[in-house]
This record gives C-alpha cells, structure tokens and sequence, in this order.
C-alpha cells in the first residue's frame, strides 16, 4: 500500500482553515500526480484531531462548535468522491449517537473514500497526565477492530492507543489494554497511528523505539502521523515515521517543519541505516523558534519586543525572536538603571548590531529616583531591600508593556526555569510578557543554547557569555550571592521537579540537605508567581503551567 504522510501543522478552532489544509493537501497530490482521480496513493494520514487542532480543550464543550466540525466532516466526505481511488484518514471529535452516559464524545480516527464514511476508530486511552485532560472531555472506545482496505487490514489507532506498549513499561503501566496488541491479534497487516505528540527533549527516540518495538514483536510495518507546530504551550516536533515488519525504518520525516511524502509501506526498512535522533540542543533550539513564531501567528502579532539586561537569558531571547520573525520584527530596548554595568548596554548594543534589530536605549534613573521619592515619607526607617530592587525591574515591565501597547509588539519575557523554580523573578516586572521564551529551560541549557547560537559566528557577544549571572538591581549583585551554584540547583529541580523525587532522594543522591530543602522551599512558595506567568513554551518532561499543577494555598514540604 501506498501511502502519504500529511505531516501539518493545524491551528486551534479553524475548523475552516484545517480542512482546507486537508483538501488542499489532496488535491495537490492529484495535481503532482498528473492525473484526475488518481494520484498513485491509496491512503492520505493526518494527525489526530487534525480537523480541529490540538488540544482544542474547552471548544469540545460548545455545541456550536461540535457542529461546525460535523458539518466539516460531511463536506470532507463528500470531497472524497472527486478522489475515488484515495482514501482520507484523519481525526477529528465524534459524538456518539450509542451511548446513554458518558460524556458522549470520542476522539476519533475517521477514514473517508469514494464519497462514504469506511471507518471510525475511537481513541481508547484517555491520558489525564501532564499536559493531557482527554478524560474530560471524551469516553473511550468501546471496541476496537481492524478496517479492511485497499488489499490491507489496517489496524487504526490514537496517538495514547501506542503507548501502553508492555514491554516498554515493565515496572507500571497506566492502562490494562494494549490496543495494538489487540489489533494484531484481530489480524491487522498494517498499524496506523494518528497522534498529536508534544515535543520534550529526547522524545523523538521513545517514540521511535515504542514505535519499532510495536511492529517488530508483531511482525507487522508501522505508519505514525504526528502532528507538527506550536499550540499555546505546547510544540509539536512532527518526525512521523513508517517502519517495516523488522521494525526498521523506511521513512521519517523532519522535525518542527510541515512534510507531506509518500512512502510504500511494502518497501523494506535499512536503506536509511539506523535512528539517529535529533541532537538534544538543537532541538531544544528548533522547538523554541517554532513556539515563537506559532504563537505570534496563531494570536495575530507579527512584531515582539524583548528588554536586553546584557545578560545571557535576554540575548538567547532575542537571538531566538529573530531566527522566528526575521531581524526587521524584533526590537530590543536596553533600560540601564544606577546599577547597570556600562557592559549591560554596551553588550546588549553590540547583540542588536550582530542581529541586525532596532535597539533603543531607554534609561529608567529618573523614574527610579521618583518612584523612591514618592515612596520615602512611607518607607521612613526601613532599610532598602529587594522591594526597592524590584521596583527597578517594574519600572522596565512597564516600559515593555507600553511598547507593546502602543506599537502591536508582543513583550516577550526572557527568564528561564531555574529562576521561575525558586522564585528569583519579579512579578509585574521581568515576568511581565505575552510569552515566557525560556521558562522551561534551565540556566545550564540557556548556555548550551547560547554556545549553539555561536557554533558558526559570535552572534552573542562573549562577554555576555562569560560575565557572572546578575540581575544589576545593587551594587556588585550576582545570581550567586542567592542561588546555589547553577549546576547545583539545576540538578536539584531536575530531580525534584520533573522526576518527583522527595527531599530524601536528593539528599541519598549526594546533595547536601541544608540546600535541597532551601531549594524545595523556594519552589513551593514560589507557585503563586508561578501561577500568573505568562504562558512557557514546554521543552521538557515536566514544565511549569497547564502540566503542573500543584496548590498554592497549602502546607507541605520543608516549612
């Protein structure tokens, strides 16, 4: 059989927009094929939920909705008749007509040919872990069977359906049943699985080896469709893959880039040679540029602003805006306070100069020297302290905000996880933004990212890279007058925060306790700040927002 993988990118709610995508895509195929109602595939694959985009959360809760996405469905059926020969297989949000409880909605996989409705799978597992809330929304298949078609019995199935693979999860699994393992077993001959699977650093081998395995112990090719782009938080990598009865590769597919390609699912694996996995930093890097520019897209924003300290966190911001929007998009604004280095702006100048962005020096002494002024008949017999130092930082969000404001720019905000972990941000000040760029990396990546940025040219000055972490809010101040030491702390919140490990584990780790329970402390009072963040793109297993979700009002964990 042959089939052409749709690796696209859809947008949340453009239910208009995405079946056009769809449309559009076949009948490009036609098109290339050079001939009316043929095209040489037999099966077309989008991702899961395609028609709506992923994860359309709410909208599933508004009829309206529901039904412009039924009406949708019946026009892409009916379009299916000008392609006779060609199926259409996407997913898109079925209600059920069989069922008298539940939510009475399913995520399903629906194939489409010749003007008819062939098929319909419903998604059987329903993830509600990370940044999945499925259960809220739909019921799980009743029943799962393969679909006869084009000389092949597929064995249709969801993004989660893949996942609960035995052997890869030896120790727990979340679920009892093995869709794939029942597929095969009712006599499939080819696995396909839609899915919209987000990006984290490293996935893209799991999903290769949860993948392979899958069509190795079965003895049957593996088709996997997966969905590409930024939704909100969320990145979607792509890297769809084909893989013979041996579990070898045949085909895969880019990463962070729409890829549409036809592959023989009869054709033996090996001509590519092994998996060989994106480099971690450089996906990390990719996925944060498609964040960006998905994000400004898909809200309308063409232009961002980002405030350049002459530090590392601003400068990897806006070497990222750039390579999202183009230098003409981009503009930087250096906010020197009486404690700003002469390095601070001048790094930052020679930054928007290697980049090529507009840069504008916009000093904030005289505001700062008001505010305090303003402030002094109240502070009177108090010693300053980091209610003075923040207002430094206030005085800068607002100075973005306003650019945002009047000019259509989106402020994005430049720190990254391990100061958003303990709480060494500012709330309304450098938290203040559209999109947090870096709240999922930790301060250690920010230099591998960094080092990337330069692996051809100096873009980001060394000086910038080389000076002492400092947010220049007192004299002579750096991050390690506060924090542990990067390395340190970064290892610390690895373990505690995206492996779920306690204050013990760390400390029978080798960390030593006074500052394993510094740093737990810090990341527990710190979630109110957390909680009203501007949205951070997810680059790891474990990322502050929608899939984090711990209470603020609580007592827990080192007092």
């Amino acid at each position: 059989m042959r089939v052409c993988i749709a690796q696209l990118n859809p947008t949340v709610g453009d239910i208009e927009g995405n079946k056009r995508m769809m449309l559009d895509t076949l009948a490009d195929m036609a098109g290339r094929a050079g001939v009316g109602a043929g095209t040489g595939v037999d099966l077309v694959v989008f991702p899961e939920l395609f028609l709506v985009g992923y994860p359309p959360r709410d909208l599933l809760e508004r009829d309206w909705f529901l039904e412009a996405c039924e009406r949708a469905v019946d026009e892409i059926r009916r379009a299916s008749a000008r392609f006779p020969e060609v199926g259409v297989l996407f997913g898109a949000p079925q209600r059920s007509a069989t069922t008298s409880s539940g939510k009475g909605l399913q995520n399903c996989a629906l194939l489409v040919c010749g003007g008819r409705l062939v098929a319909s799978q419903a998604k059987s597992l329903l993830p509600t872990y990370d940044v999945f809330d499925e259960a809220r929304y739909f019921d799980p298949a009743s029943e799962v069977k393969p679909v006869p078609f084009k000389g092949e019995v597929l064995g249709i199935s969801v993004c989660e359906d893949a996942w609960n693979d035995p052997d890869f999860w030896p120790r727990r699994r979340m679920y009892d049943f093995d869709p794939v393992g029942a597929l095969a077993k009712a006599g499939a001959t080819l696995f396909v699985n839609i899915s919209a699977s987000p990006f984290h650093a490293g996935k893209d081998a799991t999903r290769y080896r949860l993948i392979s395995n899958h069509a190795r112990r079965h003895g049957v090719p593996f088709l996997y469709v997966n969905q590409v782009g930024a939704n909100d938080e969320i990145v979607f990598d792509g890297r769809s893959l084909a893989v013979d009865a041996a579990g070898r590769p045949v085909v895969v597919a880019p990463a962070f880039r729409e890829h549409v390609q036809e592959v023989d699912m009869s054709a033996p694996g090996g001509a590519l040679g092994p998996y060989v996995p994106q480099d971690t930093v450089e996906s990390v890097h990719d996925a944060l540029v498609l964040g960006i520019s998905d994000y400004m897209r898909k809200t309308g924003f063409s232009r961002a602003v980002v405030g350049l300290s002459g530090g590392i966190d601003s400068a990897l911001t806006c070497c990222l805006a750039v390579r999202a929007l183009g230098a003409g998009n981009v503009l930087g604004i250096s906010m020197p306070s009486p404690y700003s280095s002469r390095g601070s702006v001048e790094d930052s100048r020679r930054l928007a100069a290697n980049l090529g962005v507009e840069f504008k020096v916009i000093p904030i002494s005289s505001i700062y020297a008001s505010y305090l002024d303003a402030l002094a008949p109240h502070f009177a017999g108090t010693e300053q302290d980091s209610t003075e130092e923040n207002i430094q930082a206030r005085i800068r969000g607002n100075i973005l905000m306003a650019f945002s404001n009047k000019f259509g720019c989106l402020a994005l905000t430049t720190g990254n996880k391990s100061e958003l972990a303990v709480g060494y941000c500012t709330l309304y000040g450098d938290m203040s933004g559209g999109l947090a760029v870096l709240a999922d990396v930790p301060k250690v990546m920010v230099y591998e990212l960094a080092h990337y940025v330069n692996r051809d040219s100096e873009v980001i000055p060394e000086a910038t890279i080389e000076k002492a972490p400092s947010a220049e809010l007192r004299p002579n101040q750096t991050d390690q007058d506060t924090l542990p030491p990067y390395e340190v702390l970064d290892a610390i919140l690895h373990g505690y925060i995206e492996e779920g490990e306690s204050v013990e584990d760390l400390v029978r780790a080798g960390f030593d306790r006074d500052t394993v329970e510094w740093v737990v402390r810090a990341v527990r009072r710190s979630e109110y700040k957390r909680r009203q963040a501007a949205p951070g793109l997810k680059v790891t297993s474990k990322a502050f927002g929608i899939g984090r979700r711990m209470p603020i009002a609580a007592r827990y964990g080192p007092a």
